[in-house]
């Protein structure tokens, strides 16, 4: 058993960063991006019509160019983060990489603070780099789990931090709520009210970053290649031989391809939502604002609970469970009525408890097939299918949308990311992947 202590340490950075999710990303910067961008465009003279703005010689839509940079953004991250995770597997001081890539990217998210009047290339600039860093963080972080917890308490620890993490994220995202919202009340435009929120996002991930770095402990690297030359060069050396050894480890493969699967379903469902309610079943905002906040909240408790479970089902079967639960998620949203808040509340419950439970334990589960010393590169692999691909499923639902002209097919097109995820799942032997990676099999799995 680890130190409950450095436990305790860990989990403040799921705390640390939700922030940056669900205050930023999730809620205010599309909308504020989008405004910013509509006064730099100019007037396309036309009513309805709509106005672009020209970035490096294309025309962009004002109400795309948000999304078009976090997109850009997953996508390079997905190419730098193996880089980063095997500088990070080669250095003594994860938390220190954790740190400083989280302290770079809460700058970049404060400089948001800056994006005034027409000035969309500051916001430009910060989403992409704090992005990007979010992800590089979230490589040391995921690694460090395997440093503050034994095989038999992996499921447990990543459950509570995940836990901890839309905990802190859903209190902040409480309160900027309420600045925004009643900005008059507090004296503030709607525009200084929303970039103030996303500046207390930004203070909040760098500032709860603090805990970790100051009580985690610095461990040496285990079971590096050898390789000569500069820190660099030698990461670069051991990423290679990662991907040219990757093949004996099969249930490893496989269970990241499900994940690839049944995580861009997952992230596809939590980023439609809104559209969903709004446009096909004729949701108010103030309804859909409620949706996101009890959604975030229910997640705690479906963490604990699976967390819970897993200690005595095993966590690869949990996942399971989660990714057919996660099909019933779909299903029943294709048959919602339209204007029926509280039978869209029910869903959200639904997705709060399966959504909590799936990635915790996802997380931890994918732990035990690492091989030792390899934890940085291997959960950069997975960060980096989680980030470069979770773009597909949102193209898939908006190309049905496109095609039948309603919103309701498009959600059941999503059935087919969860069934191929349970497909290969299915074929996951948990125990031998875990004999495979060198690690030792806990009690159950």
């Amino acid at each position: 058993m680890r130190s409950s202590r450095e436990q305790r340490a860990w989990y403040w950075y799921d705390w640390a960063n939700s922030a940056y999710f669900t205050t930023i990303l999730t809620v205010l910067f599309g909308p504020y991006m989008i405004a910013i961008v509509e006064n730099a465009a100019p007037d396309c003279g036309t009513p309805g019509c709509v106005e672009t703005l020209e970035v490096l010689g294309v025309q962009v839509a004002a109400g795309s160019l948000g999304g078009y940079l976090v997109t850009f953004s997953t996508l390079l991250g997905a190419l730098v983060l193996p880089i980063v995770g095997a500088v990070v597997d080669r250095s003594p001081r994860k938390r220190l990489h954790m740190a400083v890539y989280a302290w770079i990217g809460s700058i970049f998210a404060g400089s948001l603070y800056l994006m005034t009047g027409d000035s969309w290339q500051i916001g430009a600039v910060a989403i992409v780099v704090s992005n990007i860093m979010v992800g590089c963080s979230l490589v040391s972080y995921s690694a460090l789990l395997v440093d503050v917890s034994t095989e038999e308490e992996r499921d447990r620890v990543s459950s509570r931090g995940w836990a901890f993490g839309y905990l802190g994220g859903g209190l902040l995202l409480v309160l900027n709520l309420v600045l925004v919202t009643g900005h008059e009340t507090f004296g503030l435009t709607e525009g200084h009210a929303v970039r103030i929120a996303m500046l207390s996002a930004a203070v909040w991930w760098g500032g709860f970053t603090l805990i970790p770095f100051l009580r985690l402990k610095d461990r040496p690297p285990t079971a590096q290649v050898a390789v000569e030359g500069s820190l660099l060069r030698r990461s670069f050396g051991q990423l290679a031989d990662t991907f040219r050894d990757m093949r004996n480890y099969p249930m490893t493969l496989t269970f990241l391809l499900a994940y690839l699967f049944y995580n861009d379903g997952i992230q596809t469902v939590i980023g439609t939502a809104a559209v969903y309610g709004e446009r096909e079943l004729g949701l108010e905002t103030t309804t859909l604002i409620a949706t996101i906040l009890l959604v975030q909240f229910v997640a705690v408790a479906g963490a604990l609970l699976f967390g819970r479970l897993a200690q005595r089902h095993g966590s690869l079967r949990l996942i399971r469970t989660g990714v057919f639960a996660w099909m019933g998620v779909v299903a029943l949203g294709f048959f919602l009525p339209p204007e029926q808040p509280l039978m869209f509340f029910g869903l959200a419950v639904l997705i709060g408890l399966v959504m909590g439970g799936t990635q915790a334990l996802s997380r931890s589960f994918f732990s035990l097939l690492i091989p030792p010393g390899r934890e940085g590169e291997y959960f950069s692999l997975y960060q980096a299918l989680e980030r470069g691909t979770s773009w597909f499923g949102s193209l898939v639902f908006y190309l049905m949308f496109q095609l039948t002209g309603s919103y309701r097919p498009s959600i059941l097109a999503l059935l087919a990311f969860f069934a191929l995820g349970a497909f290969f799942l299915a074929r996951v032997d948990a125990e031998r992947g875990v004999q495979e990676a060198g690690n030792r099999v806990p009690s159950t799995l």
